[in-house]
């Protein structure tokens, strides 16, 4: 069997008295590509926020790679990790947000470069090379000396995911990337994502509403309600052929 690049154990996170995710476990395997789905306030983003360090768990562990994220052993023991620790473990992940996150003032062949440069501490001459092969990767190798605002919004998400995978991550998280665009542009960076998944190395986890993708390109659909995995299996199973009467409403809109 091959070990789970992710692992959640028990996890439960609540922000004061809200419980957003109660029990969370969850295995996801090297270069397994996901689908989270489910209606708004289930918790689907909270799931990979807390994999990018950017939300703590109120409880529970989360493994990456074998590695605990928010906890170091020390003596046997479970401690809380420090920064640098979390810093160390959440390298092998990359996320794309809903707003792209672009510096304004920084041209998109900078706004991939300055990461790989400060971060994994790669030399200037390398970033370059890895951020032309990457924004050629997303089709945006006529634009190296534009800036963000030169840019459509297909086009800043495809940067968005450039600068992402210039850091080389192990893991892919992608938070409802499509939902911030016009509509006539959702297929483009759509197309992207797919082309990124055929590639086939990388454990994939898309927060999404669409569906369809979701089916054409999941291993496997989670089905979030009220903070649990409340379904879960192939895309098939869980889109079309589920029982479950509050995952059938929710499908429901999207058929309407």
């Amino acid at each position: 069997m091959t070990e789970p690049i992710v692992s959640y154990q028990d996890v439960h996170k609540s922000f004061g008295e809200t419980p957003v995710l109660t029990g969370i476990d969850l295995d996801i395997k090297p270069a397994e590509k996901v689908a989270v789905i489910g209606p708004s306030g289930s918790g689907k983003t909270t799931i990979i926020r807390m994999l990018m360090t950017l939300e703590q768990p109120t409880s529970g562990s989360i493994m990456v790679d074998g590695n605990y994220l928010w906890h170091m052993e020390k003596d046997g023991e479970l401690t809380p990790a420090n920064e640098k620790h979390l810093r160390q473990v959440r390298g092998s992940i990359g996320m794309v947000f809903q707003h792209f996150n672009l510096f304004p003032h920084m041209t998109i062949l900078e706004n991939c470069m300055t990461a790989p440069i400060h971060v994994q501490k790669v030399g200037k001459k390398e970033a370059k090379e890895r951020s032309i092969e990457m924004l050629e990767k997303v089709g945006l190798n006529d634009k190296l000396d534009d800036y963000p605002n030169q840019l459509s919004g297909g086009q800043k998400q495809r940067v968005a995911m450039a600068r992402a995978l210039v850091m080389r991550p192990k893991i892919m998280l992608f938070d409802e990337v499509t939902s911030a665009l016009d509509p006539e542009l959702v297929g483009e960076v759509l197309e992207v994502i797919r082309g990124i998944a055929e590639e086939g190395d990388m454990a994939m986890v898309l927060v999404t509403h669409e569906m369809e993708f979701a089916r054409d390109i999941a291993d496997r659909v989670l089905f979030l309600d009220n903070g649990v995995i409340a379904e879960e299996g192939r895309p098939t199973d869980v889109l079309e052929n589920s029982t479950n009467e509050r995952l059938q409403n929710f499908l429901h809109r999207f058929r309407s």
